[in-house]
């Protein structure tokens, strides 16, 4: 049943409201949703909205997944950050395509939980740590891409900016209140910003955050 629900979920929710990228899809197609969300949610795993985690989190709804990873531009073999690791689900996503995903969670219930889950799921390609996000994993970088999943009122952190690799692209909800996408590519001391949808995510917090 869940395989099926995830089918529908791709087809109704993500592939007929653009995502194209096959890589992304197949994905969205693969990881099992309903094994990174509370049981007590389990029945709305595969419906297009986010659901509470506590701690005044959520796991993003899949649409949002998936067009944030469809704009990291991976092909495979990359080396991804990914800012806050919530459930794991994005992580988990990143990881059917990335060679290697580090991911960095400020509440430490949260990473614990989301490490026990990604073992048990086989995902030996993911690395959580707990700490404060919005610096990054300096000793690791460059990264190919890095994925923020969460809200920085202001402007991205100018050390995660510092650590993507040559090329590389970071993809980011910005804003306090009305907030939207936004999508960084490297080219070398530049960077060139491209503006996304409008979005809704929880704050970025920390001590690098403007």
């Amino acid at each position: 049943m869940a395989g099926f629900e995830r089918e529908r979920m791709v087809a109704n929710q993500i592939a007929a409201r653009g995502v194209e990228n096959p890589l992304v899809l197949a994905a969205m197609r693969t990881v099992p949703r309903h094994e990174f969300v509370p049981k007590s949610q389990r029945r709305h795993a595969y419906e297009d909205r986010p659901l509470s985690l506590g701690w005044r989190q959520t796991i993003s709804q899949p649409f949002m997944v998936a067009v944030m990873t469809e704009r990291c531009g991976l092909a495979g073999g990359e080396k991804v950050l990914e800012i806050g690791t919530g459930s794991g689900y994005q992580a988990a996503i990143l990881a059917e395509i990335a060679e290697r995903v580090y991911t960095v969670e400020i509440i430490e219930p949260l990473v614990r939980r989301a490490a026990a889950r990604l073992a048990r799921l086989h995902y030996e390609n993911v690395i959580c740590r707990f700490g404060d996000g919005g610096f990054g994993w300096e000793e690791l970088a460059p990264f190919d891409a890095i994925v923020v999943s969460a809200a920085a009122p202001e402007s991205v952190p100018q050390i995660l900016l510092d650590q993507l690799a040559e090329g590389g692209r970071l993809v980011a909800p910005v804003g306090r209140h009305d907030q939207h996408l936004e999508i960084l590519v490297r080219r070398g001391k530049r960077f060139e910003r491209r503006r996304g949808a409008s979005v809704r995510f929880v704050p970025l917090v920390g001590g690098a955050v403007p």
